[in-house]
């Protein structure tokens, strides 16, 4: 594999990538707007501190709140970079780097599959499949994690056979820690990898604690700075928002006030046949995440094969107990997280390695098919020409739906209109709106907000009185259930104000 092969696989990616976020004018769905707005605090010198609250479940005491207490901040501080660089706030400044990470992500690929390999070929094509990721494609330009993500672990497998690599993959087990909480979950597979590698080489125990520490160093370097910041805002190395997540009866709890409602005396109060059909639904949806999102339809069977064939590799079998564990503790533990996107989101960490491993098994399958006379010599060539005109037309239909039918955003396309109202009514800098988006509403508009909470009208006055909020633009098109009739009926509650509607938005005062 040429360096010329890698500059092209770059350069179409970043063709496709630049093209994707020319439809994308907002960040378009909470964790992105969440990403961006913490860069924009960053770049603006506010720090590791939020104007908005998007969830209560480590009991906020107002804003500004310390952020990136659930969702961690190495998202927030690449689009922080992206904003220094130009010496521009704003959106365009803000993804320059994801854009930059997505196109690195497919000649990754290729130089890992030819690690894999030593086959051209086989690196072409997986290059090619990283080029057009299907249902990653829209998700990859904006700022989130999927792309350090596919970064990280593509590297990490990268270096994984060489000799004592132990530093690096503790480095890159750290970034990924810095990004989402479970990339905790590398740093023992570094050290589980460590002990496969000790027994392999029959070595002793001496030097697996030695290799252990070296990795830990790595990971430390990375986190030690992150977890002490904790230590000081919230008296330990984890916000405490996090273990509150294991007790959710639905997923409206993850937005809950107060969020001392979730116990585990109220989760074992919702019945053990509620517990179970939530596992059972979030278990069967992750499968589907599996075999669509993460297996792209069509390479699923593949990447299967694939991984078949190889699973005497060490490599391959730490990609695949990283999959069984993610995908154990995104249904069972995290159930409504894990159907909910953090299952496609942790699993982006593997996509580089499902690629390589596609052509393989493809390769495998055509073989044992010429074995019964079913295809010609050719068929090799001809089934991985199909394999990415497939996944090239799945990604166009993808980007179809997802940014062009449906429209990329939550919300904040609206919030300007719903600003101008506001102001049109009185509304001064300092006065919070509660909404759907709080992120979102900020990034739109520079207003303090507050997440809409799951509750009834008492909840929210009881919200509205704690933080002194002054508004409440309520959307059409989420967390209804135990408020329906507030928004049916906006004249009915004398215990709000409601001021009028905008784009279906009705808009009230607080007391």
């Amino acid at each position: 594999m040429t360096r010329r092969a890698y500059i092209i696989l770059f350069i179409l990616a970043l063709i496709l990538q630049f093209a994707v976020s020319r439809l994308q004018a907002v960040p378009g769905y909470l964790d992105a707007d969440y990403y961006y707005s913490g860069g924009l605090q960053l770049a603006k010198g506010q720090g590791f501190n939020e104007p908005y609250l998007w969830n209560y479940l480590d009991d906020p005491e107002g804003i500004p709140h310390p952020s990136h207490g659930y969702w961690f901040p190495l998202a927030s501080i690449v689009s922080a970079l992206g904003m220094w660089l130009t010496g521009h706030a704003n959106y365009e400044s803000g993804r320059i780097f994801f854009i930059l990470l997505a196109s690195m992500v497919p000649p990754l690929t290729a130089a890992l599959s030819y690690r894999f390999f030593q086959n051209t070929a086989f690196a072409w094509t997986s290059g090619l499949l990283a080029v057009f990721p299907v249902f990653h494609l829209p998700f990859l330009p904006v700022p989130d994690n999927y792309g350090i993500f596919m970064i990280a672990g593509g590297l990490m497998f990268l270096i994984a056979d060489r000799p004592h690599p132990w530093f690096w993959m503790g480095l890159l087990a750290g970034f990924m820690s810095l990004a989402r909480s479970d990339g905790l979950l590398w740093l023992a597979l570094t050290f589980l990898f460590i002990l496969w590698r000790v027994r392999d080489e029959k070595l002793g125990f001496v030097s697996f604690i030695q290799f252990c520490v070296i990795a830990f160093s790595g990971f430390i370097l990375v986190m030690g700075p992150w977890y002490i910041r904790n230590l000081t805002v919230f008296g330990s190395i984890m916000s405490p928002a996090g273990s509150r997540a294991l007790w959710l009866t639905t997923y409206e709890e993850t937005f809950i006030y107060p969020a001392s409602k979730l116990t585990i005396d109220s989760w074992l109060a919702s019945g053990w046949k509620s517990i179970l059909e939530i596992r059972w639904w979030s278990f069967t949806t992750n499968i589907q995440s599996v075999i669509a999102a993460q297996g792209h339809l069509i390479l699923f069977p593949f990447i299967v094969i694939g991984m078949a064939q190889m699973r005497k590799d060490r490599r391959v079998q730490l990609a695949f107990t990283a999959w069984m564990i993610l995908f154990f503790v995104m249904s069972f533990i995290f159930p409504f997280a894990g159907a909910r996107g953090s299952f496609f989101h942790a699993g982006a960490a593997l996509q580089p390695l499902f690629w390589t491993l596609a052509p393989f098994g493809l390769e495998h399958a055509v073989a044992w098919a010429r074995k019964k006379n079913r295809f010609s010599d050719h068929a090799y060539v001809v089934f991985r020409v199909a394999l990415v005109q497939i996944v090239v037309m799945l990604s166009a239909w993808v980007v179809w739906v997802r940014v062009i039918q449906e429209g990329w955003d939550e919300g904040e396309l609206s919030y300007p209109a719903v600003e101008r109202y506001l102001i049109e009514h009185g509304a001064q800098p300092g006065d919070s709106v509660v909404v759907l988006n709080s992120p979102g509403y900020f990034i739109m508009t520079e207003r303090p907000a507050f997440s809409q909470p799951y509750g009834d009208v008492n909840t929210l006055l009881s919200l509205a009185d704690r933080y002194d909020i002054r508004y409440f633009a309520f959307e059409p098109r989420g967390r209804l259930e135990l408020l329906r009739d507030l928004y049916d009926n906006p004249g009915n509650y004398d215990q709000l104000l409601y001021l009028g509607e905008v784009n279906e938005i009705r808009v009230f005062q607080f007391p």
